[in-house]
């Protein structure tokens, strides 16, 4: 897809880097900006007017070519290329060549957009399915696309299977090849049973309910196996560079087995129904694991979250975050100025764009993306409560890994229906139509015949106007056309049963000899008599019950350029957050509601009738499927600009042999541990948080051998550094020769299990005014605590309700700041879903300065301290420990992933061996204890760069040198280096 598009936009995006190549200001000095913002403003209005000249350019194309549309825009067509005339016979069709030099996007979904029918042993019949999807997919012309997905039928023998093969390969279709009992659980059992009543908030199935108990493994596993083989097909199919667009909730698991075949594809995965809420959602058993197959790629880069328009998409981005770079130009950000001409990025914390070969192994990209905001908003909150991720404006983060989540409302292809109300034959069909309800208003549904159209509920609104308008008897009638679908269920069979009765019903009531109010019809049309229709009617009735998105609104608007009916929405169908403003809304439950929109409608005054559909019109033919498919492509491209950018702020996996080695090769090695979530047994991930466990931390069970060797090296200091009360510490660590420092070193254990404290006395008279207030928020926050320690009170709301704890939070955190703490010397630390309140400088960086003296001064070290080991899971504030050791400032930019994030193993000339020294005197100091004394003799830490490893737990956005991802890994580490003693 092309971002530069003349050679005067070129002129310009030089024009932006010159500037920022002149200007030495920092990232966020706003005084000097003003240049750059006004040029990058100048060439957003740019690119917008070239939009709309290639448009008008098209048209203009398009009205000069009339003979040659009026013989071909009866040819369907699917990604860049036509699949056949309606009407004819596959073999007849006209080939279409894919655009040169374009991007390969592979959609796939479950069902291709043909339909086949075995006519022989190597012949086959396809036919052209319906659908939202495929409505919409088939403007998309600016891709070399290919469409993966099951053609419908059960091909046992590979004869069948390669002449299939074949004759879709002929149309740009790859079949995904499913046998009929894997069909049966996996497509009519998971999908239909499960999963889509669950979306669209039917619940889970109560018929039959331990049968359906029974089943559901067994479905859920031929989910999964349907998604490899979707997976093993993909695979076979893509090329480095190209885009893979999942489609719909049968796919949910098809991000996950993508990225454990290669981790350098770009995903997306993109869901045409409603999300429900987290409640909802809750009750699926398989919950956890369909969530986390969407967000399990390592790295993953998503626009934000609400619709925006190609401009608010690139001015907008969020302080302190990394900057989403979806279109040409210069972005300042908090901390990184950028460029990029859509194909370099150049800035201060940046190198130049790498091609795809050179991306990191360990990256993958997945775009989730929704209909509209409430969709999106309710799948960050299920990652939220059900999976305990962190929710943000951008998407959900999971310890520095982003997937962003957005609403991408889906559209037509609006030229389409455009161009085929000007057919001879169509024009004919209108004419018929017209004459066949000639002094009757037309009202028109267009459904598939399911419990969520809400087709009974507009029946009887439409029953409840004929009584209340006895004058309009004779004057209107509703056409509505309900596709059958899943015919074969009972419950579907029952709700036909449902309204042919009600049908039946009114018509007797209020029909006669020569006219009845309801032409209700059991079958599909094609698609020139539902252009005649669309163009006919004078109102449309759109009443789901709960719809994904519902592009029968789209289409009726595209066809009433002369008729400019109303289109009544309900507020339940995705297509309300978009054509809202033109169409009357109305709850499809409120039976009265609907009547009476019903003739507000039909008594509309010309001159609003026309101002609403002009509204709605300028949204549809704007908002196109073509546009729709450009912009989740381009955004899912930006990801790779975003990721780089994120992945040079994580720090590289501790290459553990090396760190091993040194420990190996060193004398006098200091090793200081964090306890939670470092050294702590691991919890059950597969199940929701169990409070009683955790509120009790305990050490690894694997841990306590390692550590007693370690323990036992006379070359070898461990010092495990916690935040936690001392109590808690003895209790794990007490039968241990180590040195222990509770409360984030304000005291401190010796070997010989003797606790000191070990920083001067403070004034602690802020205690109770502040644990009044914790004790209040713990009352009012059902699952949260509170702890009080000596030197400071920690209130927990991990285990409430995040939103509401965040709520809390926020109001504790304003009344603190007001009241209690205003003049006291304090700090306020606030974790992830924790307030703490401390003393002014206490801290794991600032008590490290202490806990060496006391070592110091009890060993009577004479030999350097040679190497630090230093791991923790530490909260931002905390992580000054890690800097202490640092034998320089850290270096802004990575020359490889390899490399740490902070400090480095060579100097600018290239020279090796950096030391770190602290002016610790040695043992005879009559202020050891202290630690941060000056003296002119030798320094006892002489610690060269190369044999320091920092090493943050499970915690990506550090200041650590190297990651580490979870206690287990700790844990391995520690069992090496004891095994070398």
């Amino acid at each position: 897809m092309k971002n530069i598009r003349s050679c005067e936009e070129i002129g310009i995006l030089q024009h932006d880097l010159d500037e920022l190549q002149k200007s030495d200001m920092h990232a966020d000095d706003y005084k000097n900006t003003s240049a750059i913002l006004r040029t990058r403003l100048e060439r957003l209005l740019k690119e917008r007017e070239l939009r709309k000249s290639s448009r008008s350019t098209q048209t203009d194309d398009f009205h000069g070519n009339d003979n040659s549309s009026n013989n071909n825009n009866n040819n369907n067509t699917i990604g860049n290329r036509k699949i056949f005339s309606t009407g004819t016979h596959p073999d007849e069709e006209l080939r279409i060549h894919p655009p040169t030099n374009s991007q390969r996007l592979l959609v796939v979904a479950n069902r291709l957009p043909v339909s086949a029918t075995r006519k022989g042993d190597a012949s086959w019949q396809l036919e052209m399915s319906v659908g939202g999807l495929v409505s919409a997919l088939l403007g998309i012309t600016e891709f070399e696309t290919r469409w993966i997905g099951w053609a419908g039928v059960n091909v046992t023998n590979e004869i069948g299977k390669k002449s299939l093969t074949k004759a879709l390969a002929d149309k740009r279709c790859v079949p995904v090849f499913l046998d009929e009992d894997l069909v049966n659980l996996y497509y009519n059992g998971y999908c239909n049973n499960i999963l889509w009543p669950l979306f669209h908030y039917l619940g889970l199935p109560q018929e039959d309910h331990l049968a359906t108990t029974r089943s559901f493994q067994s479905q859920f596993d031929a989910y999964k196996k349907a998604n490899q083989l979707f997976a093993d097909v993909v695979s076979e199919h893509y090329i480095e560079g190209g885009v893979i667009w999942c489609h719909d909730y049968h796919l949910m698991f098809l991000p996950k087995y993508l990225k454990e075949r290669n981790n350098k594809m770009k995903v997306g995965w993109f869901l045409h129904t409603p999300f429900p809420s987290s409640e909802i959602q809750r009750t699926l058993p398989s919950r956890s694991e369909l969530l986390r197959a969407v967000l399990v790629a390592d790295l993953v880069g998503l626009s934000g979250l609400g619709k925006k328009s190609a401009l608010s998409r690139v001015l907008s981005w969020t302080d302190g975050q990394t900057v989403c770079l979806s279109r040409p130009g210069v972005y300042l950000g908090w901390d990184t100025r950028l460029f990029w001409t859509g194909q370099t990025v150049y800035g201060q914390i940046v190198s130049p764009m790498p091609n795809g070969d050179s991306i990191d192994a360990n990256m993958c990209y997945i775009y989730v993306s929704f209909h509209t905001y409430d969709y999106a908003r309710h799948f960050v909150s299920a990652c939220t409560r059900i999976l305990g991720l962190e929710g943000t404006p951008d998407g959900v983060e999971d310890q520095g890994k982003l997937t962003r989540v957005a609403a991408f409302p889906i559209g037509i292809d609006p030229g389409r229906f455009i161009r085929a109300i000007q057919l001879p034959q169509i024009k004919e069909h209108i004419k018929e139509l017209e004459e066949r309800f000639v002094g009757r208003k037309v009202t028109l549904g267009v459904d598939r015949l399911d419990m969520i159209k809400g087709i009974p509920q507009k029946i009887l609104a439409f029953e409840k106007f004929l009584e209340e308008n006895p004058d309009w008897h004779d004057k209107v009638v509703l056409l509505q056309i309900a596709v059958p679908t899943r015919t074969d269920v009972p419950e579907y069979q029952k709700l036909t049963c449902q309204v042919h009765e009600i049908v039946g019903r009114i018509n007797g009531r209020f029909g006669s000899l020569t006219t009845v109010p309801i032409h209700h019809l059991d079958r599909s049309l094609d698609f020139h008599g539902l252009c005649a229709l669309y163009a006919i009617t004078d109102v449309a009735l759109i009443t789901s019950l709960r719809d994904g998105m519902n592009l029968v609104s789209y289409e009726f608007v595209a066809c009433q350029a002369s008729k400019k009916g109303v289109l009544i929405l309900s507020e339940f169908a995705g297509a309300a957050q978009s054509l809202g403003a033109g169409a009357i809304l109305v709850n499809p439950w409120n039976i009265t509601e609907v009547a009476s929109s019903i003739g507000y409608a039909l008594n509309m005054p010309a001159e609003e009738r026309e101002k609403r559909h002009h509204h709605n019109f300028v949204h549809v033919t704007s908002h196109t499927s073509q546009e729709w498919a450009e912009t989740f492509v381009s955004e899912l491209n930006d990801t790779i600009v975003e990721a780089q950018l994120r992945i040079r702020q994580i720090p590289p996996l501790l290459e553990t042999n090396e760190a091993v080695d040194r420990y190996l090769d060193s004398n006098n090695r200091l090793l200081i541990l964090g306890f939670n979530s470092t050294l702590t047994e691991p919890m059950d991930t597969g199940r929701q948080f169990d409070q009683f466990k955790e509120m009790e931390p305990r050490l690894h069970p694997e841990a306590k051998e390692a550590l007693k060797r370690l323990c036992d090296d006379p070359k070898t200091t461990v010092v495990i550094l916690s935040g936690s009360h001392h109590s808690v510490l003895d209790k794990n660590f007490g039968e241990l020769n180590i040195w222990l420092a509770a409360e984030h070193g304000v005291f401190l254990r010796t070997p010989n299990k003797k606790w000191t404290r070990n920083m001067p006395q403070v004034h602690m008279d802020w205690v109770d005014s502040v644990k009044h207030v914790f004790e209040y928020f713990t009352e009012r926050t059902p699952r949260s605590q509170f702890e009080l320690r000596e030197t400071s009170l920690v209130w927990n709301y991990k285990y409430a309700d995040i939103e509401f704890g965040r709520l809390q939070a926020k109001d504790m955190l304003q009344h603190l700041c007001t009241g209690p703490i205003s003049n006291a010397s304090v700090e306020v630390v606030q974790g992830g879903r924790s307030v703490e309140v401390r003393t002014t400088g206490v801290t794991k960086g600032a008590g490290i300065k202490r806990i060496l003296g006391q070592v110091i001064h009890y060993k009577d070290t004479r030999e350097p301290i040679d190497y630090v080991l230093c791991v923790g899971h530490f909260l931002p504030k905390d992580e000054d420990l890690y800097t202490f050791f640092e034998p320089e400032p850290p270096t802004p930019v990575r020359s490889s992933l390899s490399t740490p994030v902070n400090g480095s193993s060579s100097d600018r000339n290239g020279s090796t061996g950096h030391k770190k020294s602290h002016p610790f005197p040695p043992s005879n100091s009559k202020h050891i204890s202290n630690g941060d004394k000056k003296d002119a003799t030798p320094s006892i830490l002489d610690l060269n760069s190369n044999n320091y490893f920092s090493c943050s737990v499970k915690r990506k956005r550090s200041s650590a040198r190297y990651l580490l991802s979870s206690s287990a890994d700790v844990v391995s580490l520690l069992k090496q280096m004891a095994d070398v003693l």
